[in-house]
């Protein structure tokens, strides 16, 4: 059976099968976006613990998708395995699937799904020459993973020296980090929530980032190296204007503590959805590793 792009409606759909067979999942909103487009976040057990989120960016919808099967994974398990239960009712699970609904929708369906930001969004890519399917940022035309606070003013100089200067369909990161409700939103659940673990799924490439700063901690590089021996991806470090700016780069700076960058399977952005069957269980087996350390061994 062909398996759809994971656009909102799709994502509203998983969202509706996992809350109809497990009444124990709380469901909240962590935000709207700019164009009224609601950030929903689940979670599974008590407060803190993991944070894994998804689709920051337009193009990478597919980790969505994985991070609601996930989601029904951990649920399962929490009917069927009482001890297992019991420890994550300590240490929670908070998901947020989709981070980037508006930029979701522009690149799955169109320049249309933008409303009242249509022709602003349209002039962005006739500027950048791209066609919808390519766009990344979000409905302002910020990218997400480039607007938190980690080393913004070396991010805004990378994005100068390439020419970056103005709300285009990727890698221009706002005026001031946290500038876009997304990251707002994102930084603020952190703050009050006291998670001792972050990761966030991108694509593509089927590497591993764990590092950032002089504030990462210790054990990060040995859980990298684990979770590749897991799956068959590569440790690595991003480079250039994927430097910085990152929710990954951001929670280690802030609290430090782990956290970690996935970019999800391997081709051309955006991934086709017909991969989701091999690359899912080399996710799985990762963000499993990464559960059950923060509530058996942390």
């Amino acid at each position: 059976m062909k398996i759809s792009e994971c656009d909102v409606r799709k994502a509203e759909v998983l969202e509706y099968e996992l809350m109809k067979n497990y009444s124990f999942v709380r469901k909240f909103v962590i935000t709207k976006t700019e164009l009224n487009r609601k950030i929903p976040a689940y979670r599974i057990g008590g407060r803190g613990g993991a944070l894994f989120c998804g689709a920051f960016h337009g193009m990478e919808r597919i980790t969505a998708h994985m991070l609601y099967d996930f989601l029904g994974e951990v649920c399962s398990r929490f009917v069927s395995d009482s001890v297992f239960a019991g420890k994550l009712s300590v240490k929670g699970l908070t998901v947020v699937p989709m981070v980037n609904p508006d930029g979701v929708e522009i690149s799955v369906n169109g320049i249309h799904t933008a409303g009242k930001n249509a022709e602003f969004v349209s002039e962005c890519m006739i500027k950048s020459r791209v066609s919808h399917k390519k766009w990344q940022a979000n409905g302002r035309g910020i990218d997400i993973n480039h607007n938190f606070n980690a080393g913004f003013s070396a991010v805004k100089e990378n994005e100068r020296s390439l020419g970056i200067t103005a709300p285009a369909p990727t890698r221009y990161g706002g005026e001031y980090p946290e500038s876009e409700r997304e990251s707002k939103a994102l930084c603020e659940l952190c703050r009050q929530e006291n998670f001792q673990m972050a990761v966030a799924l991108h694509t593509q490439g089927r590497e591993i980032y764990y590092d950032f700063g002089g504030n990462t901690p210790r054990k990060s590089v040995q859980l990298a190296e684990n979770m590749a021996k897991l799956s068959g991806y590569v440790v690595s470090h991003p480079s250039g204007i994927a430097v910085g700016g990152g929710f990954k780069d951001w929670f280690i700076e802030e609290f430090h503590r782990p956290a970690f960058t996935l970019e999800i399977g391997e081709g051309e952005n955006p991934l086709s959805p017909e991969i989701f069957d091999i690359e899912y269980p080399k996710v799985s087996k990762m963000l499993w590793y990464l559960l059950e350390y923060i509530i058996y061994e942390q």
